[in-house]
């Protein structure tokens, strides 16, 4: 099986409507498809940072919601990452200005991804205003930029990496 289908050469693709039952064909530049777009641009390069594969699958989950599948997401992942937050709190030094993002290439990469993770709840929260989106969804994304943070701070301070700070 090939697998370009040439449904998409119009600007157009699939999605699940649950009203209907069937596959329904909407515009690549949809509110919903941008949504999908970001968070799988965000999955994608989670693959570059590695070691997150359970963020990957939340995100897989979240993004098969969105496209219409039945499958649930409940606060249960967002708990999970505020109780790591909560402990990388706990050892790092306490920030009080703005940090310069960078230090070691796999912080790099972490701030990065979270940068790529604002812009997906961005997209979701212009995407929640036409259609429901899941609390929990919301959530764990507000909450997701902050673990990805906090890793990244968590990584410098684990290779005794100072942080730069942005003093005016």
């Amino acid at each position: 099986m090939a697998i370009y289908t040439k449904a998409g050469d119009k600007g157009t693709t699939k999605v699940f409507n649950k009203k209907s039952q069937t596959l329904v064909g909407i515009h690549k530049d949809s509110c919903k498809i941008k949504s999908i777009g970001a968070i799988d641009e965000l999955n994608s390069f989670l693959g570059i940072v590695g070691g997150l594969t359970d963020i990957q699958a939340d995100l897989f989950t979240i993004n098969s919601i969105l496209a219409g599948s039945n499958l649930r997401f409940t606060s249960a992942r967002t708990k999970k990452l505020e109780k790591q937050i909560d402990v990388w709190e706990g050892i790092l030094p306490v920030q009080t200005n703005f940090i310069f993002y960078g230090g070691t290439l796999q912080a790099a990469l972490l701030f990065y991804a979270r940068a790529l993770c604002r812009r997906a709840e961005r997209s979701l929260v212009s995407f929640a205003k036409k259609e429901k989106v899941s609390e929990a969804i919301l959530t764990y994304f507000n909450r997701l930029s902050d673990y990805l943070f906090m890793l990244a701070r968590g990584t410098n301070f684990e290779s005794k990496t100072l942080e730069k700070f942005w003093k005016r």
